[in-house]
C-alpha cells in the first residue's frame, strides 16, 4: 500500500513525519491492564479503530454545523495571533499529532489567508519519553528555528504541555538549537498554553472523533519492535476506514467558514496564560482525586476533549458532567450508556470544567 505522507488530507495540508507500521492491535481491557501494571507502556500498544455507529455520525454532523463558526473563529483568532508573533520569512507550524493536527492543518488555510508563507509538519510527542527528536532535526534542517510554532487541540491537565517544554530546553542543549517552545491550542483549560483562542471548555468538532478525522492516521507510537533510533516514531495508517473518512470534508467545511469571517474581525486570541488559570486546574484535579480517592493522576482526564478520547479508547470508571442536559456533553453521556459507564451528575463542577472522566483502576492499592 502507497500511503503519502500527508495521510488521507491533500498532499499540500500536512507532512506526517512518522513511519507507518504494521502493528496488531491490543484489546482495550488487556491495554489498560498493562498501561496500569506498569509492564507497558501506553505508546507501545494500539487498540483497534472501528468506523463510527450512523447514530455517532449523525451526533457528528450536528456537533459540526452548530459549533462549526465559533470554532472557525477561533482558528481565525488564533492564526492572527500566530501571524503577529512570528513576523519572520516564513511560519513553520508544528502539529502534536494527533489531536493537533486537524488544527494545525486548519491554521495553515487561515495563515494562508493571511498571506503568509506557511509550513506545516505533524510530529509525535509521548508523555514520559518525550518529543521525536529525529522529527525535529529534520525540521529544524529545512527551517528557521525562530519560524517554529507547536500546536495541539487543547489542554485538559497540561501534561503534554510539560512534556513539551521539558523536550524543547533538552532538544535545544543537545542539539545547540533556539527552537522557542511555545505551544498554541484552541482552548487552554489548564493554563499553561502560550497563544489560545479561549480557555471555555466546548466541543471541538474534531475532538468526538478519532483517524477518520485526522487523516487516516493512528495515535501514535514508540516501541521498539517497530521503531528504531534512527527512525520517526510510529502510528498505523487506517486504510479500512477509507470509505468513512471525513479529514478533507471537515478541512473544507471550516475553511469555508474562516472564509466567510476572515475580513471585518478583530482577533481575539490571547498571548501568554493567566497564572489562575493554572492553579484552578490543579486544584480541580486535587478535588477529583481526594473525593473519589485516586492516587494516581493519569486516572484523572478532565475536560469534554480529554473525556470523549477516554471513553473512545481507555477503560474508564465514571463520567462526571455538570450539565447532563448541555449538547456538548450529550455525546459523552452517549458513550457512556453504550460502555456500562457511571455517569454522575455534578452541577458544582469547577469551571472551566463540563465534564470529567475518571480511569477504572485494575489494580490500584
Amino acid at each position: 500500500m502507497n500511503i503519502q505522507r500527508s495521510g488521507s488530507y491533500e498532499p499540500d495540508d500536512v507532512t506526517f513525519l512518522l513511519k507507518f507500521i504494521d502493528m496488531a492491535p491490543t484489546p482495550v481491557d488487556e491495554k489498560e491492564e498493562l498501561i496500569q501494571s506498569g509492564r507497558q507502556h501506553y505508546s507501545e500498544m494500539l487498540s483497534a479503530e472501528h468506523a463510527p455507529e450512523t447514530s455517532y455520525m449523525e451526533f457528528f454532523w450536528s456537533v459540526l454545523e452548530r459549533n462549526k463558526h465559533r470554532f472557525a473563529s477561533d482558528i481565525w483568532s488564533l492564526a492572527n495571533c500566530l501571524s503577529a508573533a512570528r513576523p519572520g520569512s516564513e511560519i513553520t507550524l508544528v502539529s502534536l499529532a494527533r489531536a493537533g493536527t486537524p488544527v494545525g492543518v486548519l491554521l495553515k488555510h487561515a495563515l494562508s489567508m493571511l498571506a503568509r508563507d506557511v509550513n506545516h509538519y505533524s510530529i509525535s510527542i509521548i508523555r514520559d519519553r518525550g518529543i521525536d527528536e529525529n522529527a525535529l532535526r529534520y525540521i529544524t534542517e529545512n527551517h528557521n528555528d525562530s519560524s517554529i510554532v507547536f500546536v495541539d487541540g487543547w489542554t485538559g491537565k497540561g501534561a503534554i504541555t510539560r512534556e513539551l517544554k521539558s523536550a524543547i530546553a533538552k532538544f535545544n542543549a543537545k542539539y545547540n538549537c533556539r527552537i522557542p517552545d511555545d505551544l498554541a491550542v484552541i482552548t487552554d483549560l489548564a493554563g499553561v498554553a502560550d497563544y489560545t483562542a479561549s480557555r471555555e471548555d466546548y466541543l471541538i468538532p474534531s475532538s468526538i472523533l478519532n483517524a477518520v478525522v485526522s487523516g487516516l492516521v493512528s495515535r501514535t507510537v514508540l516501541n521498539e519492535a517497530f521503531v528504531g533510533p534512527n527512525d520517526y516514531h510510529g502510528c498505523v495508517y487506517y486504510d479500512h476506514l477509507r470509505e468513512h473518512d471525513i479529514s478533507r470534508d471537515f478541512v473544507n467545511t471550516i475553511t469555508e467558514c474562516i472564509r466567510q469571517i476572515a475580513f471585518g474581525r478583530q482577533p481575539q486570541a490571547s498571548q501568554s496564560a493567566p497564572q489562575a488559570a493554572s492553579i484552578e486546574c490543579e486544584e480541580f484535579i486535587d478535588k477529583v482525586m481526594s473525593e473519589y480517592q485516586i492516587s494516581d493522576r493519569n486516572r484523572v482526564k478532565p475536560g469534554i476533549g480529554e473525556s470523549t478520547r477516554s471513553l473512545l479508547r481507555r477503560v474508564p470508571d465514571t463520567l462526571i458532567v455538570q450539565d447532563k442536559n448541555h449538547p456538548d456533553t450529550a455525546h459523552l453521556i452517549e458513550l457512556a450508556n453504550e460502555r456500562g459507564v457511571t455517569v454522575r451528575h455534578d452541577p458544582n463542577l469547577q469551571p472551566p470544567y463540563r465534564a470529567t472522566v475518571i480511569i477504572k483502576t485494575l489494580g490500584e492499592g
